[in-house]
């Protein structure tokens, strides 16, 4: 994964001790501590998850995890994948339901991300997209703000899925509390502000301590402004999963577990700078599923690597996971000091906060890119953007997913096949494009290099196409340059060899040209090698194509084919010139 501008011009961050690490801490604190409990008040839980979420989570993290700055709490992506599966099970919002709800899908999450540490299963993160992951946020950030922003308007909708619930929002818009909207608009305008003078400024604690004064002033709750309401003054009770839960939660915490990973990876990768340890994908699994199991034994949420308050550590200096602790330290010390405080905030602050650090989900100019390059994969990111909000969150992932695999699939089901040509005046074969008109062909001589993996998939695909540019250039031979085909399956050593045998029918000679030790292996052992003799195979296509300008097809002694091919080693590879 390529790595943004900032973390690829990083360099370490002066400093010795532990004095970078604490400032780096509690300046990460004033950021994480009221985002996570925003983000709590996302799954329709109480702000004190968010920060235990902050807390245990993040001590775990700090011990096992394998990025020196990488801050892990709740996110905005998962908050809502939370916030989906927790309304299917609890849909009445019971809280003492939803307290051991969240314990276990926490538990689930984290046992799915340790088994899958186990099977080093690390490289499944590779395989959803970056367009398809782009139009997945993008539509999980349209979600998120629609649902806060009823609490800016201090009025409730019921939720009934994207579109109705949009509809629901503008019939009640008349219902709304101007003095609520006052309050959340004027959030909204601070925040803005602040992050685009201070980018990854303690913006949000400031408005936090603004929010607390204004509604303890002015008596705000007694006016009908909804508050948080009372959090209990103490570190986290121990907590135990319900296991009668587990087949009703191990939908959605297979998709909750992957997109920790995967944001996990994904923000531990970006802001990891040259002289450190890289980030181990496997142990990162582990490291994340200890966190999330450690947690729900503590009311924690689902929690993942945070891009922006990894940023906030890195750009404030911060050069190990003492950072992290520091941040805990923080949360711990608020939930046992600051709890009576917090009770007075009101929720439009916090769903000003929730929808200013949701909308940097949404990328218009990423969509653009994606567009500009591939069309196909600009469509691949509409879908996935469409799927979550025609579907769902949770459903959402799942047309993610099946999008990349679809979109990988196809590609390997559909693998190019190129006419070669030479550049005028240069020994340099190439394919032929409008951009060089100028490339020369042969008459009589049809180059083709097919490229990726040719197997099960693919093999009619590609043989289809060849017939087809044979019937189009009426070539007498037809070399095959496989110096791009990596592998070869035996479907499509079957196919090749039925189709050399259609083409001798049809007087067009097939020659090979480019194979690498495997494929000359594969095909040796197929006996399609002996079949065509060596005057018939070649080291490369150069090689081919001098043998057809130098002796008309089938001229030539057999120890000329044999120097055009290469030399043979003691094991009888073929070595390239």
């Amino acid at each position: 994964m390529t790595q943004p501008a900032h973390a690829q011009r990083a360099t370490l961050p002066s400093g010795t001790g532990l004095r970078p690490d604490v400032i780096a801490g509690l300046t990460a604190a004033a950021v994480v501590l009221p985002k996570a409990m925003a983000y709590a008040t996302v799954a329709g839980l109480s702000v004190s998850v968010g920060l235990y979420t902050a807390f245990v989570p993040m001590i775990v993290y700090a011990l096992l995890g394998t990025s020196r700055v990488l801050s892990v709490s709740s996110t905005t992506t998962l908050a809502i994948l939370v916030a989906a599966q927790l309304a299917l099970v609890v849909p009445d919002g019971n809280p003492a339901a939803l307290v051991v709800t969240t314990a276990t899908l926490t538990a689930l999450t984290g046992l799915l991300l340790v088994a899958a540490s186990v099977l080093r299963l690390g490289f499944v993160a590779n395989f959803v997209s970056a367009p398809v992951l782009t139009g997945f946020k993008a539509g999980i950030g349209l979600v998120i703000v629609l649902d806060q922003v009823p609490k800016l308007f201090g009025i409730h909708i019921t939720k009934e899925g994207f579109f109705r619930d949009v509809l629901s929002l503008v019939q009640q818009l008349p219902e709304s509390s101007m003095l609520t909207l006052a309050i959340g608009g004027v959030t909204l305008l601070l925040l803005l502000a602040m992050e685009r003078l201070w980018p990854h400024s303690p913006a949000p604690l400031a408005v936090v301590a603004g929010g607390i004064a204004v509604s303890w002033l002015a008596g705000l709750s007694a006016g009908g402004v909804a508050t948080v309401g009372h959090i209990p003054q103490a570190l986290p009770s121990m907590t135990l999963p319900d296991l009668g839960l587990v087949m009703q939660l191990l939908p959605g915490a297979i998709g909750i577990a992957l997109m920790s990973f995967t944001e996990t990876i994904a923000a531990g990768r970006a802001f990891a700078l040259p002289p450190e340890p890289p980030i181990r994908a496997d142990r990162e699994l582990l490291a994340t599923g200890a966190a999330n199991l450690a947690g729900a034994l503590f009311g924690a949420m689902p929690a993942g690597g945070g891009t922006s308050q990894t940023a906030v550590v890195r750009a404030v200096g911060g050069r190990t996971q003492k950072a992290s602790l520091v941040t805990a330290a923080a949360s711990a010390a608020t939930m046992l000091v600051l709890a009576p405080a917090l009770g007075l905030l009101p929720q439009a602050v916090l769903a000003a906060i929730v929808i200013v650090y949701s909308i940097g989900l949404i990328q218009p100019l990423e969509f653009a890119a994606i567009r500009k390059v591939r069309t196909m994969e600009f469509g691949w990111a509409l879908a996935a953007f469409a799927g979550v909000l025609v579907f769902g969150t949770l459903q959402g992932i799942l047309v993610a997913i099946i999008l990349s695999l679809l979109g990988l699939a196809g590609q390997a089901a559909n693998p190019r096949v190129h006419v070669i040509g030479r550049k005028r005046s240069d020994d340099v074969l190439r394919p032929l494009s409008p951009e060089h008109p100028d490339d020369e062909t042969f008459e009589g001589l049809l180059i083709l290099r097919p490229e990726g993996r040719l197997f099960f998939a693919n093999a009619q695909q590609v043989s289809d196409r060849i017939r087809e540019l044979v019937a189009q250039h009426k070539p007498r031979v037809l070399m095959l340059d496989l110096s791009r085909v990596f592998d070869i399956g035996y479907s499509a050593l079957l196919v090749m060899t039925e189709g050399e045998r259609r083409f001798a029918e049809a007087g067009v000679t097939v020659w090979l040209a480019g194979l690498n030790p495997d494929v000359l292996r594969y095909i040796r052992s197929s006996g399609l090698a002996e079949h065509l003799g060596n005057d018939r195979m070649f080291a490369n296509a150069r090689a081919g194509l001098r043998r057809y300008l130098e002796a008309p097809p089938g001229g030539g002694s057999d120890a000329d084919a044999k120097e055009s091919f290469g030399r043979s080693d003691a094991k009888g590879e073929a070595t390239p010139e």
